[in-house]
């Protein structure tokens, strides 16, 4: 679960995004999907104490033992300044073992239509994707809508550009600039990134039937409900959209049934029952530790407050680093965007934010 890493390059991609280039000490490679995360374990919090983030990965299993992640100056954050003003080539970092579900499983007998739509630093699970079905799908096509403020803000610039140009016609890159600093041509557009510049980006390429198509987006909130809007006017099935949120969805406010599934019961959006200290009981790696909850705390945080050493990330409910399965009792989650509707049935729960609603609770993890 847990490794330590040596950077062994480091690439100015623009002048406030940087990738990160990691190997095992002993060079043998680290299990992964294209379009995963890595979530590093730095101590650069008060006291030296360790912070984590999780970085999507912009590099892809072919590339092993090499692991990449691109880490964007973000103004006041903790980890993303700590990360840009002092990694050094030769440092060692601690990380947790890739994980994340929004993936694609190369195949080499493939022949798809890839769309991918994405804005600032989203563009790195992407790039992994991107990547991944130029080298091992041969009779696949890939179009990427990429928004930026302008020119110098684009990530991967140079490296896209060479991919396009040694595609074959099979990597098709529309760049969206809000601000442009020279006037656009080509596959150039100004304006934001919206369901009105998508569709018609999409309208104009024929080998990407709306219908047909596999579509990953990633990027701000935003621009992922405006993508979604353009996607559903087209009439794209649902199974066919895949997403990536860097931040948590303020609306929790919609109420979801209780899902019955032979286990545990899983609830979100606004809490039901008394507010209660309840007890909780944790399997993780061959261990069993019982908690008592209190209600203004998660079991993660609850878990934490006592020294054990549950997996976890971005403690906002997106990452599904802390997943784990309610084989008993019911909980109550903050919020779910990391689960699919078929893990919640199955009793999947993410204890970052997760709440005990009975005193029945068993949850395991791993």
């Amino acid at each position: 679960m847990y490794h330590s890493l040596t950077v062994v390059a480091l690439t100015q991609e623009t002048p406030d995004a940087v990738t990160i280039h990691l190997e095992r000490p002993d060079r043998q490679p680290l299990a992964c999907q294209p379009g995963q995360f890595l979530t590093l374990i730095l101590p650069c919090g008060p006291g030296g104490k360790k912070e984590r983030r999780a970085y999507s990965l912009s590099s892809t299993p072919h590339e092993a033992p090499r692991l990449s992640v691109t880490v964007k100056r973000v103004p006041g954050g903790l980890v993303s300044n700590y990360l840009l003003d002092t990694v050094r080539v030769g440092q060692e970092i601690e990380v947790m073992a890739p994980i994340g579900n929004f993936t694609l499983k190369p195949s080499p007998k493939a022949a798809r239509s890839v769309v991918l739509v994405g804005a600032g630093s989203g563009i790195t699970p992407l790039m992994s994707i991107l990547k991944a079905v130029l080298k091992s799908e041969p009779q696949s096509y890939v179009l990427l809508v990429y928004g930026n403020r302008n020119e110098e803000s684009v990530i991967f610039k140079e490296q896209l550009q060479q991919l396009e140009a040694g595609s074959n016609g099979r990597l098709q890159v529309e760049h969206v600039y809000s601000q442009p600093l020279r006037p656009t041509s080509g596959h150039q557009h100004t304006g934001r990134l919206n369901r009105t510049m998508l569709l018609r980006i999409l309208e104009q390429r024929h080998q990407f039937p709306a219908d047909q198509a596999e579509y990953y987006m990633c990027g701000p909130e935003g621009m992922m409900e405006e993508a979604r809007a353009a996607l559903d006017l087209l009439r794209v099935p649902a199974a066919r959209i895949h997403r990536e949120s860097f931040v948590a969805s303020a609306d929790t406010s919609e109420v979801a049934a209780a899902q019955p599934n032979g286990h545990g019961d899983v609830t979100t959006g606004a809490a039901a029952g008394a507010p209660a200290t309840r007890s909780v009981t944790i399997q993780y790696e061959g261990s069993e530790y019982v908690l008592d909850v209190p209600p203004n705390k998660t079991i993660l945080e609850t878990a934490l407050d006592q020294d054990i050493d549950l997996p976890y990330s971005c403690q906002a409910g997106l990452c599904t680093a802390c997943r784990g399965k309610c084989l008993s009792g019911k909980v109550h989650l903050d919020e779910r965007e990391g689960l699919s509707d078929s893990e919640m049935k199955q009793g999947y729960v993410l204890v970052c934010v997760g709440h005990p609603m009975t005193d029945d609770v068993v949850i395991e993890i791993g």
